[in-house]
């Protein structure tokens, strides 16, 4: 099921993104549920930029994967997504975080240059813009958390490597503050202001998603720059330590950050069936807060989700998290488990009554407006 699923979904979306005339009609694109997303929806996801700030390539981290040149049905996929750039990012800790760090971007980035095809790495916001043109996918390096910062020196040097994006921790206390699962939340220390000081300087995008209440709040605070929660989702509609206060997401905005919304399904709702409705709630939540200026897509997947990970590939993550995380049996949203979940959204928020302008907006506009004040281009 899973397979045919992919290969069904593959198959004619990429048709789709080969033939323009398509976009004039309600088109067809999963004969297994028979979904359709109409003219509108198609329309705007091919005219914007749509940024997915975080979205590692492939929830699969083997040599087995990442060694092998891309599937021509992954090839597919991401054509016919109508993403134009992905934040790939995972989360690295503990004493060894340095080295680590050094092997993922030697990994990921020659697994990119090895798919040039597809993918194409950035150095700053024209080079999303000429992925667009050149029909890529561009490919933002960060990591969700900053352990592998010793000194506030190696933050350029990350930078120079290509990183353009710091998580300050994870879901657990490290130099910097404490993560969103810490019992105690000590907030940014004297090393972690630091840090931020050295990130504003070379103009990496300060990330606060999984950090603490206070820690979150900290970052603002002592950023000179807007900075972005990448992807969380709110309190006022769930009760998790994983998604932010109004306090927060008003800090941020203050600050002209934006913040973007999960698709982890224990994020989104308590209560089943979670579908793309209960996905489009929390980025109302944001507009209705803050404006339609400061919220985004972080859905925190790869193109297919996480139920459908291999077995091993599921436990394994659901082992690394404590028991305040709530899996579920499913992780992934209904009907924003897919490579077309973009489409899916954008017809959600017509349904909504949002504008062609607010929709580019959340899309990726917004996104697009923070990287390129950070990053420059």
């Amino acid at each position: 099921m899973r397979v045919s699923r992919r290969q069904a979904i593959g198959a004619l979306g990429t048709a789709a993104i080969a033939a323009p005339y398509v976009a004039r009609a309600a088109f067809q694109v999963d004969p297994v549920s028979g979904r359709s997303y109409s003219k509108r929806a198609i329309e705007l996801v091919r005219q914007s930029v749509v940024v997915d700030m975080l979205a590692p390539i492939k929830i699969d981290f083997s040599p087995e994967f990442y060694a092998k040149p891309m599937s021509d049905q992954m090839v597919g996929d991401f054509r016919a997504s109508g993403i134009t750039a992905i934040h790939h990012a995972v989360g690295l800790g503990g004493p060894d975080a340095k080295e680590a760090a050094f092997n993922f971007f030697a990994i990921w980035g020659n697994y990119v240059a090895r798919n040039s095809h597809v993918l194409t790495g950035i150095g700053n916001f024209a080079d999303i813009l000429r992925a667009k043109r050149d029909g890529k996918v561009a490919v933002i390096m960060g990591l969700q958390n900053a352990d592998h910062f010793l000194r506030p020196a190696d933050v350029k040097t990350f930078y120079d490597l290509g990183q353009r994006c710091a998580q300050l921790t994870y879901n657990s206390q490290n130099r910097i503050g404490s993560g969103a699962t810490d019992r105690v939340d000590g907030g940014v220390s004297d090393f972690g202001a630091e840090i931020i000081k050295a990130m504003n300087a070379v103009g990496m995008l300060v990330d606060v998603s999984h950090c603490g209440d206070r820690t979150t709040l900290d970052a603002i605070d002592i950023s000179a720059k807007p900075l972005s929660i990448t992807h969380s989702n709110c309190r006022a509609l769930i009760e998790h330590p994983r998604v932010k206060t109004d306090a927060a997401i008003k800090a941020m905005a203050a600050k002209g950050g934006v913040m973007g919304i999960t698709g982890v399904r224990n994020f989104v709702s308590k209560t089943d069936p979670t579908t793309i409705r209960n996905y489009a709630d929390h980025i109302d939540h944001v507009v209705k807060l803050v404006g339609i200026e400061h919220v985004g897509i972080g859905t925190d997947s790869d193109l297919y989700g996480y139920d459908d990970t291999s077995p091993e590939m599921n436990k394994m993550l659901r082992g690394a998290y404590k028991d305040s995380y709530a899996f579920r049996e499913k992780i992934d949203v209904d009907g924003f488990d897919h490579p077309l979940k973009m489409y899916a959204l954008a017809d959600e928020l017509i349904r909504r009554s949002y504008s062609d302008a607010n929709i580019k907006a959340v899309l990726g506009g917004n996104f697009q407006r923070l990287l390129t004040a950070t990053w420059g281009g």
